[in-house]
């Protein structure tokens, strides 16, 4: 049974009622829907049923603009960032919908980097909430709805939509995209994913639409073999980034890394008709990108792929110009933040949101390849996943300061440390990550190194 907005007539009495300031209506949001990133587990909708509703109720927003929809296990939000950079130094009004947010909710919503006004807000709330009572939908379900309604709304030429977890049963998958993209596949979330590649991979390739292109970013055996088998099942052209594109990462600073494309054999075979599109191979070979880190690398070559398909199957016509702009320009274009953010330099401090092992993996890499005397290491963690697959990654010559992060999942300092013990990772345990990072700033030399990570949730608080 839908919802329908139009047949209401709310009297003066009831819009004074359902007047929120905004502040009001992020507590309602916040307190009282299941937030997956507040409580865990017991807040994931295992079917699209209340999404479906939400939309259909709002005249189904998602299928008035166009869309590029994209999961993977990391990298998907960078991506999603990228290629909106390349779409606005196009001239497109692009909407962004992300999860979750550091510091301000609107960080979710976005159109052309601006993020979505607290009015907008309020208002979607306003309107939508006699129906939240009957359907009870996750706070995740709300953020989405309201998302596509704004963008329907603001008529953005094409939005990049990034899914929260998952891809089948995300409620991100109802949109019919220009082109889905999936950029690589590790263990997170495996209560929910499944804990096998394979299986996790199939859960992405939910995203995998009839007729409809995908870039897969990293090409990986066992999961290569999913996506190929869902890709011909559904009639989807697939290609591998990382088969088509190779780069060198050539300087770096806090700030931005320049690459340069050293292979591109996509390219080299489609040069005529990509020089038609305006994306000329020849000119393309140094880039600069407005963001750091030792992954980058790999989103880098996603969004290169992703934006040469776009060129192919629309007549969006993204020139050398537009993608080389858009990437030197992404924190501008896009507010795009939390990802290997360098807070100081003397003491070097780094905060990442990586939080699984294939995004810590390569972040404790690059550590090691960072002068520095001393590592201090700023740790939390989530309570419903397993410790000790993260805690094995991490460095033992480190001095490790445990904090919780300030949320409901967040796994309580002193049993974290309790397990860190366990792999001879050392510290104390502090009552806030805030005074986690004055104590490890406080201990730390200008030739030490502080790296602040763990969750996501731990960044928000410092960032």
């Amino acid at each position: 049974m839908y919802f329908d907005f139009k047949a209401v007539n709310f009297t003066e009495q009831n819009k004074s009622e359902l007047q929120l300031t905004y502040k009001e209506t992020l507590h309602y949001l916040f307190k009282q829907l299941p937030m997956f990133q507040r409580v865990g587990p017991k807040a994931f909708k295992k079917d699209l049923k209340n999404i479906k509703k939400l939309v259909a109720a709002l005249d189904h927003p998602h299928r008035k603009f166009q869309s590029i929809h994209i999961a993977g296990t990391n990298g998907k939000g960078s991506t999603a960032h990228m290629i909106a950079a390349i779409l606005q130094a196009s001239g497109l009004k692009v909407g962004l919908y992300t999860s979750p947010h550091y510091r301000d909710f609107r960080e979710r919503i976005k159109i052309n980097g601006k993020y979505i006004s607290k009015k907008s807000v309020v208002d979607f709330v306003e309107t939508t909430k006699p129906y939240f009572k009957a359907t009870q939908p996750s706070f995740f379900e709300i953020t989405v709805a309201m998302a596509f309604d704004y963008f329907a709304k603001q008529q953005v030429d094409i939005a990049v939509i990034e899914t929260g977890l998952g891809g089948r049963l995300d409620s991100t998958n109802i949109v019919r995209p220009l082109l889905s993209i999936i950029t690589n596949i590790s263990f997170d979330h495996t209560n929910f994913l499944g804990n096998t590649l394979p299986k996790i991979a199939k859960e992405k390739a939910g995203i995998i639409k009839k007729n409809t292109p995908v870039v897969i970013g990293e090409y990986q055996a066992a999961p290569a073999k999913v996506f190929k088998a869902v890709a011909i099942k559904r009639n989807a052209d697939l290609t591998f980034a990382n088969k088509s594109w190779k780069l060198n990462l050539t300087k770096e600073t806090p700030t931005s890394s320049s690459f340069k494309i050293i292979k591109s054999p996509s390219i080299t075979k489609q040069a005529s008709s990509l020089r038609g599109q305006g994306m000329n191979p020849s000119s393309l070979k140094n880039l600069v990108l407005n963001a750091s880190g030792p992954y980058q690398k790999n989103n880098l070559i996603t969004t290169l792929e992703a934006i040469r398909v776009l060129n192919q199957i629309t007549e969006l016509n993204i020139k050398n110009t537009s993608i080389k702009n858009g990437l030197k320009d992404l924190m501008q274009l896009t507010n795009f933040k939390g990802r290997w953010y360098v807070e100081s330099t003397k003491p070097l401090c780094i905060m990442d949101s990586a939080h699984n092992e294939g995004g810590l993996k390569i972040n404790m890499k690059r550590l090691k390849e960072l002068p520095h005397q001393q590592l201090h290491f700023v740790l939390g963690m989530v309570n419903d996943k397993e410790p000790g697959k993260i805690l094995s990654l991490l460095p033992k010559n480190a001095i490790y300061y445990f904090a919780k992060a300030d949320i409901p999942r967040g796994l309580k300092a002193d049993l974290l440390k309790l397990a860190a013990s366990k792999f001879k990772l050392n510290g104390k345990a502090y009552s806030s990550v805030k005074n986690a990072l004055k104590a490890a700033k406080r201990k730390a030399t200008k030739k030490d190194l502080i790296y602040v990570g763990g969750s996501i949730f731990v960044i928000a608080e410092v960032i």
